[in-house]
């Protein structure tokens, strides 16, 4: 499918770059009127995931969303509530899972979650397709987006005629040039908030786990891409960081994607370099179509006009879904 560069730019003028454009709605942006139904569900190595729903106006219309956050989100994220908001305000059930530690509660196993971990996402999908819904679209957002585009790549042709189409944001398909992006210095304010709370989580981990983790690692863990090499791939079967991106990077499983795909990356998101996408493999898709915006930043997209509270993503989306 044609890549498609949009020209006009999307946020006002007092957010001038990719910065204040990302953390800007992290901040400030506030979301009400989303209510939630929780249901917790056993994974097969008997550890949980915290499945958050809510219902649309029509509770019969038969289309479900699955939402996936990104890295150290969770369902309660305003880029999460804000698609919810306007989905089930037109018709659509929302599922907002939380990834392994991430809903409020630690998780049970020594593992956590990761960029790649489809068989979880595989999971909640599987508990959705027991129930009513004709129509299912995924929706990813970052990290989230990454695993979303990795399971899609991995079902290919098997997967479920009734998941018509899926749609991600700031996607960072190539992990390792993510990684080291956000080493940059212009760009540490996001490692550091990441860092600030993956750490805690593993002095948490590691009073059930010592013998998983060593707390002293710590001291060695100046980066993300050092908390990758020395948590998170051995904690989940890699020989390292780069192992862990390289076999967890969804631009080495689009070429199967078998459904229609809108990925939209800003140009100046600051986490995500727009060098690092795959661009040839993805005009040359059938279904994997690549929306490049001037601006919006990460997870941002906060257009010049505000209309009800609604951002440009969202508007996006709801045009993507319902066609």
């Amino acid at each position: 499918m044609p890549l498609i560069e949009t020209e006009s730019t999307i946020s006002p003028y007092w957010l001038p770059n990719g910065h204040f454009q990302s953390i800007y709605p992290a901040l400030f942006r506030k979301v009400n009127g989303v209510i939630y139904h929780r249901e917790r569900i056993v994974t097969p190595d008997e550890d949980f995931l915290d499945l958050d729903w809510s219902y649309g106006e029509n509770a019969k219309s038969g289309k479900l969303a699955i939402l996936s956050h990104g890295l150290e989100g969770n369902s309660t994220r305003q880029y999460i509530l804000g698609m919810v908001k306007l989905l089930n305000r037109n018709g659509f059930d929302c599922l907002a899972w939380n990834f392994r530690g991430c809903g409020g509660e630690m998780n049970k196993t020594a593992r956590f979650y990761h960029s790649g971990a489809s068989e979880d996402l595989d999971l909640v999908i599987q508990n959705a397709l027991t129930r009513h819904y004709e129509q299912i679209h995924l929706l990813g957002f970052s990290l989230g987006g990454n695993l979303t585009l990795k399971y899609l790549g991995e079902s290919g042709a098997d997967l479920d005629s009734r998941i018509k189409s899926a749609l991600v944001f700031s996607v960072p398909m190539d992990l390792r040039a993510c990684s080291l992006s956000i080493i940059q210095p212009e760009n540490k304010v996001y490692m550091h908030r990441f860092l600030n709370t993956l750490k805690p989580k593993v002095n948490a981990k590691a009073a059930f786990f010592p013998d998983r983790i060593n707390v002293s690692d710590q001291k060695h863990v100046r980066t993300l891409y050092d908390f990758d090499h020395i948590f998170t791939a051995p904690l989940h079967g890699f020989d390292g960081a780069d192992h862990y991106y390289e076999a967890c990077s969804s631009k080495f499983f689009i070429r199967d994607i078998a459904i229609p795909t809108m990925v939209i990356n800003a140009k100046n998101d600051p986490i995500v370099p727009y060098s690092s996408l795959p661009l040839a493999e993805l005009k040359a898709h059938a279904q994997v179509c690549l929306v490049a915006t001037p601006d919006g930043g990460h997870c941002g997209f906060r257009p010049r006009r505000l209309k009800n509270g609604v951002y440009w993503s969202e508007e996006r989306a709801l045009e993507f879904l319902s066609r």
